[in-house]
């Protein structure tokens, strides 16, 4: 089986790309197939009591698939500060590579059947001096599966993204609305669905709500674009 491939983007950071690609990769490997993650880089590092320094993010994927793999394979450009990559890596002095950043993916194909690529922030973000995520996802030629904040202000900034993706040819293959954080309300959670739906022509494949481990979708079918 050739490998297939999906790239995790958002219309922000903080709406839950780690969360979804966790989710779908352990869906997928309940179905027996074999997954990779990758994440070309991760900026936000994590500092215990003891001094150590980790990426929860890495630490998410790794489990998500199996957790027997380097997770240098799973993303080796780290950056300690919470900032867009070409900015965190001016503060320690990383020379962020475009080409490196193609072969981590590169790597996975053929080893696995299916593999997952979670981009940084949203698809537009900076991800080198003179790259974004957007151009990495085309590099790739890999299809997007949006992920988009669930409450107030998600369609606009869902049709921007969708609308973002297609000026750069680049396949949507569905939206999924995730409650990163606790609403306040319901107030207008289906209609959103909807109206997305309708005016970008776009599947939205379904709501996570805060917490959920899990969605009833056919992820293959979404990667493999075969969903109706």
């Amino acid at each position: 089986m050739q490998t297939l491939c999906l790239f995790v983007t958002a219309t922000d950071t903080g709406v839950g790309k780690t969360w979804l690609t966790a989710l779908i990769a352990r869906s997928l490997r309940e179905r027996g197939l074999r997954v990779g993650a990758y994440k070309p880089v991760c900026s936000g590092a994590e500092v215990d009591g003891a001094g150590n320094i980790s990426w929860g993010d890495i630490k998410s994927l790794a489990a998500a698939i199996g957790g027997d793999i380097d997770d240098r394979r799973v993303c080796s450009t780290r950056l300690k500060a919470p900032l867009a990559p070409p900015v965190a890596a001016r503060q320690e002095a990383i020379r962020l590579d475009f080409g490196k950043m193609q072969e981590g993916a590169a790597w996975w194909l053929g080893r696995v059947d299916v593999l997952l690529i979670e981009g940084a922030g949203g698809l537009l973000c900076p991800l080198t001096e003179e790259h974004t995520i957007a151009d990495l996802a085309q590099a790739l030629n890999c299809p997007l599966l949006v992920v988009a904040r669930l409450g107030l202000g998600t369609i606009n900034h869902t049709l921007l993204t969708i609308e973002a993706s297609r000026i750069r040819n680049l396949a949507v293959r569905g939206v999924v609305l995730n409650e990163a954080e606790p609403l306040a309300s319901d107030l207008g959670i289906d209609e959103n669905s909807l109206e997305i739906a309708r005016r970008a022509n776009v599947p939205v494949l379904g709501v996570v709500r805060h917490g959920e481990t899990s969605l009833s979708v056919d992820w293959l079918q979404v990667v493999s674009g075969a969903q109706s």
